[in-house]
């Protein structure tokens, strides 16, 4: 029973720390018209090194993707989603965020 809890902590402890330099971005996508456009936004964002969560919303049309910033940025996920067809963006309340964390 004690080794179970050592290996769970030693397993947990990392991952929460890992957790905390995760940063999520919400991305606008253009040209998704079915059922299939965010089955293959996902998938393109999801093969983007460093992306932990990639969510799709055909309403919305909205990519959220969650990544380790030491691996990847809002550039490359744009750039992942352009190069399968469907152009996107980052959203403008993602943009002033970022802003104002930088101090711009």
């Amino acid at each position: 029973m004690n080794r179970f809890i050592l290996i769970v902590c030693v397993v947990a402890i990392p991952l929460t720390l890992f957790a905390e330099n995760l940063q999520t971005v919400v991305l606008d996508v253009k040209n998704m018209a079915c059922a299939v456009c965010p089955i293959t936004v996902k998938k393109a964002l999801q093969r983007v090194p460093g992306v932990t969560i990639a969510e799709v919303d055909l309403d919305k049309k909205t990519a959220r993707v969650t990544f380790d910033p030491e691996n990847t940025g809002p550039a490359a996920l744009t750039k992942a989603t352009s190069d399968a067809g469907y152009p996107s963006a980052t959203c403008f309340c993602y943009r002033m965020r970022w802003a104002q964390l930088h101090h711009l």
